[in-house]
């Protein structure tokens, strides 16, 4: 296994092309028997690992990965001085809410945490916050240096 880091352009994810089945399964059914009681922790570090793989600039590119990896709409709903708050919502995520099995955003929790990190080049840290009701998750962003 190659230990050199590389770099993933965002044009890359344009050349895949796979439907959501599949990779939800192995995500929420598959994933968590392999990983056990550490699998919130795991999920949230491989999201910042994942996030390291790509080379992240701004806000927008963090919106347009949200899209492309097929995570939903990620929208920056509120901004203070140590916290961003975003939600994230589309069809998939509405839908995954109604599955007939366990789901959670930790993945995605890491990969923003790790995302906004690069783009602000402060430390933070992510809690998602579900709300079925309305099908939104709500990401709270907090700068740990501020």
């Amino acid at each position: 296994m190659s230990k050199k880091l590389q770099i993933l352009e965002l044009s890359h994810l344009e050349e895949l092309n796979t439907t959501g089945a599949g990779y939800d399964i192995l995500r929420y059914v598959s994933l968590p028997e392999l990983l056990g009681q550490e699998k919130d922790t795991l999920f949230y570090f491989m999201g910042k690992n994942l996030a390291r793989k790509f080379d992240i600039n701004t806000m927008e590119d963090i919106y347009i990965l949200f899209d492309k990896l097929g995570w939903g709409n990620l929208e920056l709903i509120k901004q203070k001085k140590n916290a961003y708050i975003f939600n994230l919502l589309s069809d998939a995520v509405a839908l995954r809410l109604k599955a007939p099995f366990e789901t959670d955003f930790r993945l995605e929790a890491g990969f923003l945490s790790e995302a906004v990190q690069m783009v602000e080049g402060m430390e933070c840290e992510c809690m998602e916050e579900v709300n079925q009701r309305i099908s939104v998750i709500e990401f709270s962003v907090v700068f740990t240096d501020a």
